[in-house]
């Protein structure tokens, strides 16, 4: 098998905008790691990816703590019926569900949580992510309602774009607020703590620059953490578990059981949930599932340069 491998892979259902989702993974003497920053990031946003695989593909992860990790299943901002059948598929005692969608109104969203919660049943947990996509007063409002359509929102992720206004809106609601994007995107990530803008911290590896990263950060943030996949195949996956795997207090189920939404995998024995819970294990590359996945020509030239101009950029 070669060191370098582009792959490529449909979605069940379109999440974040896509229907392929598609990356590098590179091969090193600790085993294979994940590059796969979305298309639109330019080279600077896609430095910390590059970090992340290169320590997944160089040096592993620190020991675990732990040997299972309880997930949630994602739904995405379907029709009911979907979403529905998403959660009871999901075999998840906690769902999160994608809301303030564009082009969809916040009664698509209530339809949907009520919809998640008949498939959960009354135990278990809900929470939504709203990927900065409401000012503060849509924000309360929206949180408001949907923690009524839900019977209870354990958390509201990211209802604001701005530290700022995740600060205003936690002031207002009962729910507890997570921070994603103000902590990743962030050029400070510890403006939320400072502010006092969330009660959860959501950390992804790759965003983040790698497991050590992502491990210091929580340690200095002083809040709980939840770690949550950047829509990654099984290779990404396996950072996210090691993390969460490493981190001392795991009080939250993790958003990393997201290949429920590939309809393929890079690794032969791909990491999905039983029981609700993954399992803190290394998956297996072999050259049959990179063969499944092999991206066309055109995506490896698109990828092989990509790759090269973030190594360049990096060493600059």
């Amino acid at each position: 098998m070669s060191g370098v491998h582009v792959w490529s892979v449909g979605l069940r259902q379109r999440f974040r905008g896509i229907t392929v989702r598609e990356g590098v993974l590179l091969r090193g003497d600790a085993g294979w790691g994940e590059f796969s920053p979305f298309l639109e990031y330019d080279d600077v946003v896609a430095r910390p990816w590059l970090r992340a695989a290169l320590e997944a593909a160089e040096e592993g992860w620190p020991d675990p703590v732990r040997d299972r990790v309880p997930v949630n299943v994602t739904v995405p901002a379907v029709d009911p019926a979907t979403a529905h059948r998403i959660v009871r598929e999901g075999g998840c005692a906690t769902a999160k569900v994608k809301v303030a969608e564009p082009g969809q109104s916040l009664d698509d969203d209530v339809a949907r949580l009520e919809a998640v919660r008949d498939a959960l049943g009354p135990r278990g947990a809900v929470r939504v992510d709203a990927n900065g996509g409401w000012s503060v007063d849509e924000a309360v409002t929206a949180v408001r309602r949907l923690d009524r359509a839900a019977g209870g929102l354990e958390y509201a992720e990211q209802p604001c774009a701005s530290v700022e206004d995740l600060a205003l809106v936690r002031r207002r609601v009962e729910v507890p607020v997570a921070a994603d994007e103000s902590i990743r995107r962030a050029e400070d990530p510890y403006r939320v703590r400072d502010l006092e803008a969330a009660d959860v911290a959501v950390l992804k590896v790759q965003p983040l620059g790698g497991v050590r990263a992502c491990l210091r950060i929580a340690e200095d943030i002083g809040l709980p953490v939840v770690v949550s996949s950047a829509l990654e195949s099984s290779v990404g996956i396996a950072a996210g578990l090691a993390l969460a795997a490493a981190l001392p207090e795991l009080p939250y189920a993790c958003g990393l059981a997201t290949v429920q939404l590939f309809e393929a995998d890079t690794v032969a024995d791909p990491l999905l949930p039983v029981e609700g819970a993954l399992a803190v294990r290394r998956p297996a590359v072999t050259a049959a599932s990179l063969e499944a996945v092999r991206a066309a020509p055109d995506r490896w030239a698109h990828w092989e340069a990509r790759l090269a101009s973030v190594r360049q950029d990096r060493s600059s």
